[in-house]
């Protein structure tokens, strides 16, 4: 079943798509339901420009995560793989939770708000992906994954903009570098702290992150221009060295 999730994955989160791909076949299984349950609630938000309508979107997901844990699984193809994992259904739902900021226009309320966002969505989806596999890494992984979603973010720093959204607390350069620099920082100490070979396929997914802070660190004017971007060989040539070597 989970082979059907693929195309889904590969059309909406291609940079996910090329990690799984890049991940040993036993893990692709584990990990393709949640990137696919990720993906369908990171659209949620933007199903309508009605609000109510948004919030019913995200509610369904957080009702069916409910029901999940009374046996019940619903009709959706993401739900019956994700249920087979047995993951911790109150980070699924806290994952769902936090999307309901991408609903409204109005900025974070400030810096923490914005890193419980980013710890919630792409922090906890690579912590339950290390844990699908059986890693116990929680702190490794979610720092990876919190870097990853924040480089993610700064990325979509423009279309959110031009969709009405505030995205940025201080979109001036230096506030920009300086939330690179945290997002570095994060990705530092997972290194100190390591990553069990058990979880290494989750952390394929933040190949990206440590280039992409980076550059939004030395150049940050590129998040505005829309222009944070790896080159086509740093991007293959860096997921393969990662699968490769192991090391992030």
């Amino acid at each position: 079943m989970t082979h059907d999730l693929l195309p889904l994955i590969e059309r909406g989160d291609p940079t996910r798509f090329a990690a799984l791909m890049a991940a040993p076949v036993s893990a692709r299984a584990r990990l393709a339901p949640l990137y696919a349950y990720n993906l369908e609630l990171a659209r949620a938000p933007w199903v309508s420009k009605e609000p109510m309508i948004a919030e019913m979107r995200l509610q369904w997901w957080r009702d069916a995560v409910e029901d999940l844990g009374k046996g019940v699984v619903r009709g959706h193809e993401v739900l019956q793989p994700l249920a087979e994992l047995d993951l911790p259904l109150d980070l699924l739902d806290r994952m769902a939770d936090a999307r309901r900021w991408d609903i409204y226009s109005d900025a974070f309320a400030d810096q923490a708000a914005m890193d419980a966002y980013l710890e919630d969505t792409a922090g906890g989806l690579m912590w339950l992906g290390g844990k699908a596999l059986g890693s116990n890494d929680e702190a490794a992984l979610r720092g990876v994954g919190w870097a990853a979603g924040l480089a993610a973010y700064l990325q979509a720093v423009p279309e959110l903009a031009a969709r009405g959204r505030v995205p940025l607390l201080d979109g001036r350069d230096a506030g920009i570098a300086a939330l690179a620099r945290r997002g570095l920082d994060r990705l530092a100490q997972a290194r100190r702290l390591r990553i069990s070979a058990a979880g290494r396929p989750a952390v394929l997914a933040g190949w990206q992150a440590q280039g992409l802070l980076r550059m939004a660190e030395k150049e940050p004017g590129r998040v505005g221009e829309g222009s944070l971007q790896l080159s086509e060989f740093a991007r293959r040539g860096g997921l393969m060295w990662q699968a490769f070597t192991g090391r992030f």
